[in-house]
C-alpha cells in the first residue's frame, strides 16, 4: 500500500511516502523537502544474535553524486569511502534512535540512508533522521518512537525551522534536535557565543517544531495500520540476581569510592572474576547473564551513592570539576603546544600555520569548496590502556574532531586578517572521561601559544546526569564511569561570553526544558572556572608567531597583471620561487600570498612581483636595461615586460652620432620616464638623469 503524508515547514512541502520503493524492507521512506529527496529503509534480522550483551545498531548514510548531477573525480569514477559529511550525518541518525529500542532487544538492525536529489539548498541530514524514524515507525521492528528532528537556526533575532544554507550562513545557532513528543533525545549545535537563555530558548522552539513532525508520522502509521511483532525483555532471574548482589555488592559498594582509574579497573576485574569463579560449571549463555546482572548492580551502586549520598565515584561533590594542569610551548619546533590535563584525562594538541596552498579541497553534493581551518582527533589504545590494531580514524574520532572544531571556529581571526591555513591535532594521551572537551581547552591554548589571534579562550565540560523517578542529579565534568552508568552526555563548550557548541546524547527516553535549563547553567559556571585556570598557562596569543612558521605577505594586484606574474606555462612565477625561495599563491581575484620561514626571501619575491606589476611614472628615474639597439636610439626594459624607448637624443647631455658608441645590448642604466602616450608608448631620458646627477654633485663640492 502506498501511503503520503506531509506537512509545510518555513512555506515549503516535507512529505514522507512508503510503499513505492524498496518493498522488500522491513520498512522504507521517501522524505522530500524542496528538491531534495532521502530514501532510509530498516531492516531487522530475523533471529536475535547470540553470546552479545548490546543492541547490533548499523546506520549508514550516503550521498550520490548524481543527486547534485555530479559524476565522482578519481580514476574509478564512483562513489568511495564515506566522508566526514556522511559519518558525522550516520552519528546523527544514530543517536537519537539508539535509545529508543526496548532493552534486550538483540536482532541485528540496520539503517541505510541514501540521498537521491539534492538541490543545493536544503541540507538532507535532517531529513535522513525523519526518514529512519518514518521507516522504523511502519516497521514491524520494535522502536519506542517515533522521533522528530528539525534543524533550527537564528537569522535576525528570529528563529527558523530547516533553514536553507544561504540562511545558515547568517545564523548566529545551528541547532540540530531530535526528540520524542514528551522529550529531547539528542542535541547537535554550533554558535556564536550566544547565551545560555537564547540556547535553551532555541531548544524549547525546536522541540515545539517537532511535534508536527511526530504527528505527521503517526498519521502515516495509522493509515498503515501498522502492527508491531511483540518483545518483551526476558524476565529477570530473580535468584540468579539475588546470588549474584549477594556476592558483589559488598565489593561493588566499596570499589564505587576508589578515585583512581587504573586502581578502580583492577579491583573491579578482581571482584568480577572471584564472582564468576561461583559459576564457573554453568553453561555459557548463564555467565553471559551473570555478567549483565554484574554491570547492572555495579550501576545501581553508583547511582544510589549519587542520589542518596550526593557522593561521585571519585569522591567529588556533584558540580566540582577535577583537578586541571595546563602547560603551553612543551614542543620546541611545532608552531603551538599545549598539554591540558583534567583528572585522568590529557590532550597534548599542536598547531600548524600553512597557506592557502594546504587548504583541503571539498567537493560533495553540496559543491566545491575549500576549507582552512581543521581539527584532527586522534584516540590511540594506550590511552586507555588497551592494545588494538591502529587503524584510520573511525566515527568516534571524526564525531569528537568535527565537535572541538565547531567550538573554536567562532573565534577565529577572518582570513582578511590572518591569512593562515590552521591545522590543530588533538593526540589523547590518557582518557578517563570527556577527551573531546579537553581537545578544546588544549586548542585554544595552542591556538593562543602559536601567535593566531584568537578573539577569546574557549574552554568545554561534559556534563552527566542520573534520574530515578522523581529524583535527579546533574554531574559536572563526569569520568569514564560516570558516563558509562548516567543518562546524559552533555558536551558543553563556549567563551566567558557564551556556547560556542554543544552536544547531547540521552539514554533514556530524553530530557525536560528545566532540567536542561539547569545543566546549562551549572555548566557555566564549571566553563568559567576552568577558562581561569587556562589563563595561568596563557591568558592571551602571543604577539608573533613561531620563528618555524611561515610569513606570510599579501598584497593585491591588478587581475590584467595576473598573466605578467605568472607567465607563459608558469615560467615567470616558477623562476620567482627558484630564485627567491617563497612559496607564492595567486588568486582569480589579484590576491597573491607570498610564503617562507625566511622573512628576506619573503621580501625579495614581494620586490620582484612588485616590479612587475608596477605601473610606470612620469617623472620617475628606472633602472633600465638595454634590450635593443636601433639607429635611432635603444629599447630599454624599465619593468619586467615593460619596455621605452630612449631616443638618441636623450641618451646624452652631449650630442650622440652613433648609439653603439655609448651604449650596449645588457648594458644597465638609470633612466627617467618623460611621457606616456595614449597608446602606452613609453619615452625615456637618460639626459636628464645625467644632467639632475650633475646638479647634485656641483651643489655638493661648493
Amino acid at each position: 500500500m502506498i501511503a503520503r503524508v506531509e506537512r509545510i515547514i518555513e512555506g515549503k512541502s516535507l512529505s514522507v511516502e512508503v510503499g513505492r520503493v524498496a518493498r522488500q524492507a522491513d520498512g522504507a521512506a521517501l522524505v522530500r523537502y524542496g528538491d531534495t529527496v532521502v530514501l532510509v529503509t530498516a531492516v531487522a534480522s530475523k533471529q536475535p544474535r547470540q553470546g552479545i550483551d548490546f543492541f547490533p545498531l548499523t546506520v549508514d548514510y550516503q550521498e550520490r553524486a548524481y543527486a547534485a548531477g555530479k559524476i565522482p573525480g578519481g580514476f574509478f569514477k564512483r562513489e568511495g569511502r564515506p566522508h566526514d559529511k556522511e559519518t558525522l550525518t550516520a552519528r546523527l541518525i544514530d543517536r537519537p534512535l539508539r535509545p529508543l529500542f526496548p532493552k534486550g532487544y538483540r536482532q541485528d538492525v540496520q539503517i541505510i540512508s541514501t540521498v537521491l536529489s539534492a538541490d543545493q539548498e536544503n541540507d538532507p541530514d535532517i531529513l535522513a533522521i525523519m526518514g529512519a524514524s518514518a521507516a522504523l515507525t511502519i516497521s514491524p521492528i520494535p522502536f519506542l518512537g517515533p522521533i522528530g528532528a528539525v534543524r533550527v537556526g537564528r537569522v535576525d533575532g528570529k528563529f527558523v525551522l530547516n533553514p536553507t544554507y544561504a540562511q545558515q550562513e547568517r545564523t548566529d545557532i545551528d541547532l540540530v534536535v531530535a526528540g520524542t513528543q514528551a522529550a529531547v533525545v539528542m542535541i547537535e549545535a554550533g554558535a556564536k557565543e550566544v547565551s545560555e537563555e537564547s540556547m535553551a530558548e532555541a531548544i524549547d522552539f525546536s522541540h515545539k517544531g517537532i511535534q508536527a513532525l511526530i504527528d505527521m508520522l503517526l498519521e502515516l502509521a495509522d493509515k498503515l495500520g501498522v502492527a508491531k511483532v511483540p518483545f518483551e525483555s526476558p524476565p529477570p532471574d530473580q535468584e540468579l540476581r539475588e546470588r549474584v548482589s549477594t556476592l558483589a555488592r559488598h565489593g561493588l559498594r566499596t570499589l564505587a569510592g576508589v578515585a583512581d582509574k587504573e586502581e578502580q579497573r583492577t579491583r573491579r576485574q578482581q571482584l568480577f572474576d572471584e564472582v564468576m569463579a561461583q559459576f564457573g560449571e554453568e553453561p555459557d549463555n548463564r555467565k553471559l547473564v551473570v555478567r549483565g546482572l554484574f554491570e547492572q548492580i555495579e550501576h545501581e551502586e553508583l547511582r544510589r551513592m549519587i542520589l542518596e549520598e550526593g557522593r561521585r565515584a571519585d569522591g567529588r561533590a556533584l558540580d566540582q570539576v577535577r583537578p586541571i594542569s595546563a602547560e603551553v610551548g612543551i614542543l620546541p619546533r611545532t608552531h603551538g603546544s599545549a598539554l591540558f590535563t583534567r583528572g585522568q584525562t590529557q590532550a597534548l594538541v599542536t598547531t600548524t600555520l600553512g597557506t592557502s596552498e594546504d587548504e583541503q579541497r571539498l567537493d560533495d553534493i553540496e559543491g566545491e569548496g575549500t576549507k582552512r581551518f581543521m581539527l584532527h582527533y586522534n584516540f590511540p589504545p594506550f590511552s586507555v590502556g588497551e592494545v588494538r590494531f591502529m587503524r584510520g580514524p573511525g566515527r568516534r574520532e571524526i564525531g569528537h574532531g568535527a565537535l572541538a572544531e565547531r567550538a573554536l571556529a567562532t573565534v577565529l581571526p577572518p582570513k582578511e586578517e590572518f591569512p593562515y591555513t590552521l591545522r590543530i591535532v588533538s593526540d589523547i594521551l590518557e582518557s578517563n572521561g570527556s577527551s573531546s572537551m579537553a581537545t578544546v581547552c588544549g586548542a585554544s591554548l595552542s591556538l593562543m601559544e602559536a601567535g593566531v589571534p584568537i578573539r577569546c579562550a574557549v574552554a568545554g565540560v561534559a556534563m552527566g546526569l542520573v534520574m530515578e523517578n522523581d529524583r535527579t542529579a546533574i554531574l559536572t565534568d563526569i569520568i569514564g564511569l560516570e558516563d558509562h552508568l548516567g543518562d546524559m552526555d552533555f558536551k558543553v563548550a563556549g567563551t566567558r561570553q557564551g556556547l560556542t557548541a554543544l552536544q547531547m546524547d540521552i539514554k533514556t527516553q530524553g530530557i525536560t526544558a528545566g532540567l536542561m535549563a539547569k545543566a546549562l547553567e551549572q555548566a557555566k559556571r564549571a566553563r568559567l572556572h576552568i577558562l581561569d585556570q587556562m589563563d595561568r598557562a596563557i591568558s592571551e596569543p602571543r604577539p608573533s608567531i613561531s620563528v618555524y612558521a611561515p610569513r606570510i605577505i599579501t598584497i593585491m594586484i591588478p587581475v590584467d597583471k595576473i598573466r605578467d606574474v605568472i607567465g607563459p606555462g608558469g615560467k615567470v612565477i616558477r623562476g620567482i620561487v627558484a630564485e627567491s625561495g617563497a612559496k607564492i599563491d595567486v588568486s582569480d581575484d589579484g590576491r597573491v600570498e607570498i610564503a617562507s620561514v625566511d622573512e628576506a626571501a619573503a621580501q625579495k619575491a614581494l620586490s620582484i612581483i612588485s616590479r612587475i606589476v608596477e605601473v610606470p611614472e612620469v617623472g620617475k628615474v628606472y633602472p633600465g636595461k638595454v634590450v635593443k639597439i636601433m639607429d635611432f636610439g635603444a629599447f630599454v626594459q624599465i619593468l619586467p615586460g615593460t619596455d621605452g624607448l630612449l631616443h638618441i637624443s636623450q641618451i646624452s647631455e652631449h650630442r650622440v652620432k652613433k648609439v653603439e658608441e655609448v651604449l650596449s645590448e645588457g648594458e644597465e642604466i638609470m633612466v627617467k620616464v618623460i611621457d606616456i602616450d595614449k597608446s602606452g608608448k613609453i619615452r625615456l631620458s637618460r639626459k636628464e638623469v645625467l644632467e639632475s646627477e650633475g646638479k647634485k654633485a656641483e651643489h655638493r663640492s661648493s
